[in-house]
């Protein structure tokens, strides 16, 4: 599939390790891809600088060949976008507002807004101002995806939904998929991410960790099993003993987190044998998991 979003190289330094350094991102028409890092790490900028908000200071971001600072007025109409921070104009009711953005998109149609519009349960006759959180999230969902548009940016966009109306984002997101839009979204909800997206880049302190597919987990790859003991000193006699890789483990509650090859099972279970556990049990591979690995090794995983 054809690029459709390039970030080359690009930096915003505010100073005090504040910003984004050196950021390198590629995503193909179609993909839905995901940017995840803690508050801080850079999201929000980098969202910024796509809709054509804030200059780089070395390097540069294209959507579909154009140039997101020189052009971004073109950006603005060919983009569907979330912001992180919702802050709508003083023009009365919801209604009203989705009238005036639907008159700048051009849209005639009303239909598919309805039906948004429903699929979230949002009075639009309230009064924007007087909208909760919540309620201005799915206002600003119904904007960005109400034109179809090819391209959606959305920054953090489940930040005030509650878990039924996340599950119909992730529903709309993957609709969106089907009909070959591409979508570009941050978040710091994994399970989101791991039930949408292609492909995620990990950010840290404003830096691009690591790239992975949606094939991160192999499958011959070491499963993992949180054991518990019941003996301190058995716990403790395990932890520094075995031959078994110890990804974490926690004095206090006497429990640790063990890598075990798949061909080296039945080892394992036998070692433990010896030992009075209170329990084993299987933790399945996360991208959170991934992630947090990335974080501590610095991508080196």
């Amino acid at each position: 599939m054809p690029e459709i979003i390039k970030i080359e190289h690009m930096t915003k330094d505010y100073g005090n390790g504040r910003g984004i350094f050196d950021f390198n991102i590629s995503i193909n028409e179609g993909e839905v891809y995901g940017l995840v890092g803690t508050n801080g790490s850079g999201k929000t900028t980098t969202m910024r600088h796509l809709m054509g908000f804030l200059a780089p200071d070395s390097g540069s971001c294209e959507i579909g060949g154009i140039n997101c600072r020189k052009h971004s007025d073109q950006i603005m109409k060919r983009v569907g976008y979330v912001p992180g921070q919702i802050d709508f104009p003083d023009v009365g009711s919801g209604t009203n507002f989705l009238n005036i953005q639907a008159q700048y998109l051009g849209i005639s149609d009303m239909s598919y807004t309805e039906k948004l519009i429903d699929l979230f349960k949002i009075d639009t006759s309230a009064p924007l101002k007087r909208m909760s959180k919540g309620m201005k999230q799915k206002m600003a969902l119904v904007a960005a995806f109400m034109a179809k548009p090819d391209i959606l940016l959305l920054d953090e966009p489940s930040t005030g939904l509650d878990p039924v109306m996340r599950d119909t984002l992730i529903d709309l997101i993957l609709e969106q998929k089907k009909r070959g839009a591409t979508v570009f979204m941050s978040s710091h909800i994994f399970k989101e991410l791991e039930d949408t997206c292609d492909k995620v880049t990990f950010i840290h302190n404003g830096k691009v960790i690591n790239t992975v597919g949606r094939d991160f987990y192999n499958e011959d790859m070491p499963r993992l099993y949180r054991v518990g003991f019941a003996d301190e000193g058995q716990y403790l006699e395990f932890k520094d003993h075995t031959g078994f890789q110890i990804q974490s483990s926690n004095d206090t509650y006497k429990h640790l987190m063990a890598a075990v090859p798949m061909n080296e099972m039945n080892s394992f279970v036998r070692e433990l044998s010896n030992y009075d556990m209170r329990y084993m049990r299987y933790v399945p591979y996360s991208l959170e998991m991934y992630y947090k690995n990335n974080i501590e090794t610095g991508g080196n995983v």
